[in-house]
């Protein structure tokens, strides 16, 4: 490992987030909302004894009632989740819907019977609420994709640099090395020298992502660069690529427009030199 790179990834951040990272309740909210009236008329089960009996009523009253069962153990309808059931045959979760004796068996075999009869849940809107929270920790990475692209657009504000984002590489069709396939880049920056194409990220934690990422970009970075008027610019931090160094060290090699938080100002001084325009 060169010093130099051992430079750059001691300057990698701990974290970028910011307090609305760790939960989303805007869609949290919007989640719940949607099946709130079919988790109100579930509340009819709470506290019953005979659950069969009250299974039974609500399901002659509105079948469709128990289409959110799923949720009551976490799981997400379009999730698709198997189980074993008592014949031993593998069957989709959604399954035991069909009928007042399969929901039976679900509520029974879940444990929820139980949570019903002993009153331990005593609404079930607060009780997926809890669990849409619980849910929405998988989401935080790409939150921490948006924290990155939103700290890259304060540092290109500030700089006071014209900038686009989101732009699919169709609108520069001279760059056809990329092939049929179409790339959506974070941000596009043009100055009299050339146009920078940028993509940015940050992963607080590790995972074959990071690898995938790194060898994607190297293969990108030079179909790019072999055009005069154009250039690839990766930003990218956190230490989650502790866990991938090797191969982050292999793209900090390949893509000579490597950067990260600490770094940027580099790339932001070079471009001010170069004077950005409005295009």
């Amino acid at each position: 490992m060169s010093e130099q790179f051992k430079n750059f990834l001691s300057q990698f951040s701990e974290t970028n987030a910011t307090l609305d990272y760790f939960t989303d309740f805007k869609k949290i909210k919007s989640n719940v909302n949607k099946i709130s009236i079919k988790l109100n008329q579930l509340n009819y089960l709470i506290g019953k004894e005979n659950l069969k009996e009250a299974i039974s009523e609500l399901y002659q009253e509105n079948s469709n009632v128990f289409e959110v069962l799923d949720i009551l153990i976490a799981i997400r309808k379009n999730k698709k989740a198997k189980t074993f059931n008592n014949n031993g045959k593998v069957v989709l979760l959604d399954t035991y819907f069909a009928s007042p004796e399969g929901i039976l068996e679900y509520i029974d075999e879940t444990g929820l019977a139980e949570l019903f009869r002993n009153k331990d849940v005593t609404n079930l809107v607060d009780y997926v609420f809890g669990i849409e929270v619980g849910l929405d920790t998988n989401a935080r990475k790409n939150r921490g994709g948006d924290n990155m692209s939103k700290a890259v657009s304060l540092i290109f504000d500030k700089a006071g640099f014209f900038y686009k984002k989101e732009v699919n590489n169709t609108i520069f069709p001279e760059i056809i090395s990329l092939g049929a396939d179409v790339k959506r880049f974070d941000f596009v920056i043009k100055t009299k020298k050339k146009t920078y194409l940028i993509e940015t990220n940050y992963y607080n934690s590790g995972g074959s992502k990071l690898n995938e990422t790194a060898r994607s970009y190297s293969d990108v970075a030079p179909k790019i660069n072999q055009y005069d008027d154009y250039e690839f610019v990766w930003i990218t931090d956190g230490q989650g690529w502790f866990t991938a160094k090797n191969k982050l060290e292999e793209a900090y090699n390949i893509i000579p427009s490597l950067y990260n938080l600490t770094t940027l100002e580099d790339f932001i001084k070079k471009i001010q030199e170069e004077e950005v325009l409005n295009f």
